[in-house]
């Protein structure tokens, strides 16, 4: 599992969602390879947030601040790039946010799909485009089959079903358009990311560290579910070799992709707290038995196909990647330069 940094050297990549907190790790790793990265995406959703923190904006080439659902914004942005590569992050990310803001949820993840794929048809350089959905895409029965690439799409909330849209979507135009224009694409499903630089609501490890930080008792919710829970830096270089493969070798990868943690790694929520909370002093859990909007209790990925067909494999068990997102989050309490903490993580897990 090799990265081409060849490759990836002076290639102009449009990252759409760079000011969020995968689109933030995924831009600064690309900066760092020698990509030229220009960023689409809203404001930073947070306060702090990876974007800022990391002093992102000095290290990519352009950042245009603007709503995915703006298509002359958008195509302006991608003709201004002239991409070699298009890696699609921006979304409504969280399922509890769905519920409250469907309609919201349902035009950014669904018509900013549409959006970005209709301007990028048009464009020559496009080569390839990487579309990140997520794991939640599936039909999900909550059974302890994993799920593979061709199971039955599906969602029960409007998060889950506007992402399942989104790979139909995206399968509309690959075959109807891009197909006959040399775009490749993929689509991505990976979910239960964790990572430093995380400041989203509604998130267990970000709660869980806003606790400590505040000194108050964190209350969460289904300490039973079971997650694939993986450090961001798993999916990302998934991702990334993936574009490479889409544009060296082509249609045999312009398909979906798993990427899930090891099976040993799919844990439930109280054992990620429980961990967390014997490493961090003053931490302080209950669980929290008001009534809530549903949510899956149980979810795995078969990541076969990655392995055999991109030698992708998760390089950092569960433990491992808890201890680094520790490590990040008390170096950015100490006012270190989190833009180098954050590459020496990268060049961590590719490298020790």
């Amino acid at each position: 599992m090799k990265v081409n940094l060849d490759f990836w050297k002076n290639r102009s990549v449009f990252l759409t969602g760079h000011t969020g907190f995968k689109g933030g790790w995924i831009a600064l790793w690309l900066a760092d390879m020698g990509a030229r990265v220009h960023g689409y995406s809203l404001d930073a959703m947070t306060n702090p947030s990876f974007f800022k923190e990391t002093r992102l904006e000095e290290r990519i080439v352009s950042s245009t601040i603007a709503n995915i659902q703006d298509f002359s914004a958008l195509k302006a942005a991608i003709l201004f790039a002239k991409p070699s590569v298009i890696i699609h992050m921006a979304a409504q990310s969280l399922v509890l946010e769905s519920y409250d803001s469907p309609l919201e949820t349902f035009k950014t993840n669904i018509i900013g799909t549409a959006n970005l794929l209709e301007a990028a048809r048009k464009i020559e350089t496009v080569q390839a485009i990487v579309n990140i959905t997520t794991d939640k895409c599936y039909e999900n029965r909550e059974q302890l089959k994993p799920y593979v690439e061709n199971d039955k799409l599906g969602g029960y909330d409007p998060y889950s079903s506007s992402k399942a849209c989104a790979e139909l979507v995206s399968a509309a135009y690959r075959n109807s358009f891009l197909e006959k224009s040399g775009i490749k694409i993929a689509t991505v499903r990976a979910g239960n990311v964790i990572g430093g630089g995380d400041w989203a609501k509604n998130r267990l490890i970000p709660d869980f560290f806003r606790s400590v930080d505040t000194d108050k008792k964190l209350f969460i919710r289904s300490p039973d579910s079971v997650r694939p829970w993986q450090h961001v830096l798993e999916p990302l270089i998934g991702y990334i070799l993936l574009a490479e493969k889409l544009v060296i070798e082509g249609d045999d990868f312009a398909d979906a992709w798993n990427f899930g943690p090891q099976k040993n790694d799919s844990k439930a929520v109280s054992w990620v707290i429980n961990y967390l909370a014997q490493k961090t002093p003053n931490s302080r859990w209950d669980i929290d038995k008001s009534i809530r909007p549903h949510e899956a209790g149980l979810l795995l990925l078969d990541s076969s196909k990655a392995r055999t067909y991109l030698n992708w494999s998760p390089r950092w068990s569960l433990d491992i990647a808890l201890d680094k997102i520790i490590e990040w989050h008390q170096a950015w309490k100490e006012n270190e330069p989190m833009d180098e903490i954050s590459i020496s993580q990268i060049k961590s897990y590719l490298y020790d």
